[in-house]
């Protein structure tokens, strides 16, 4: 039911970037009614408000005047570059692959490595709240400026060229508490890496730093239920060979 107060904040949320009267959270059920009548359109929530409710931590905007801020932007604009060039050359590990979903790791390990290099830097996979290290699920890199201790989450993403105006789900946030891995307050950044479309010869080209401080974001409910939650021998009322 931990979604239910998700989906109050939200609704609150989208209702007051369209200029309506904020209201207080409702019990669960009239929370539960909101969701089905509203789901469908629910648009336009502010993503640092979906991270703050569902973790606590503040979402830090870059402000490129502030040192540290510019300071990050500008070694992953070099991370980024150094393993553009690395993964488009002829002897790229990718050329083994068959599909560019496979290639996304490659580059979260090359901009962890260059970053690592730097001296300034420390880059990781972010740990867990229970303290495990998991690959999947935002964010996937963890990045630290040594001096200051400040903190940026990292979610590099590939996409072909052409495709920036694609309407297609891209990307997707989803709150647990065991495995939330949103542990500070910090900057999130989004790192799109443009490629050619060429299967198993990928040139990656064009890149852009995203402030995820100012994303959008929509919620989709759906009610769902796998095999194990149908054929329960409490609701099967006939069976048959």
């Amino acid at each position: 039911m931990r979604w239910l107060g998700i989906i109050a904040i939200a609704l609150c949320a989208s209702a007051c970037k369209r200029g309506a009267e904020p209201v207080s959270e409702p019990p669960r059920m009239e929370t539960l009614r909101q969701m089905v009548a509203h789901g469908a359109a629910l648009r336009n929530v502010p993503f640092h408000t979906v991270i703050e409710a569902t973790t606590g931590h503040r979402v830090i905007p870059i402000d490129q005047q502030d040192p540290v801020a510019a300071a990050i932007v500008e070694a992953l604009g070099e991370a980024v570059v150094e393993a553009s060039e690395t993964l488009s050359a002829e002897t790229s590990p990718l050329r083994r692959l068959r599909r560019i979903n496979e290639a996304s790791r490659y580059f979260e390990n090359e901009v962890l490595a260059q970053l690592n290099a730097s001296g300034e830097f420390g880059c990781e996979i972010p740990p867990t709240a229970d303290g495990a290290s998991q690959r999947s699920g935002y964010p996937d890199l963890k990045l630290t400026h040594l001096a200051s201790g400040r903190i940026a989450y990292l979610d590099p993403k590939l996409f072909e060229q052409g495709s920036r105006g694609s309407s297609f789900r891209s990307f997707y946030y989803e709150p647990k508490s065991e495995t939330n891995k949103v542990l500070e307050d910090a900057h999130h950044l989004l790192l799109g890496i443009e490629h050619d479309g060429r299967d198993g010869a990928w040139q990656f080209t064009n890149w852009h730093l995203v402030d995820l401080s100012k994303l959008s974001v929509r919620l989709k409910p759906e009610f769902q239920a796998a095999n194990r939650d149908l054929y329960l021998d409490r609701a099967i009322i006939s069976s048959g060979k």
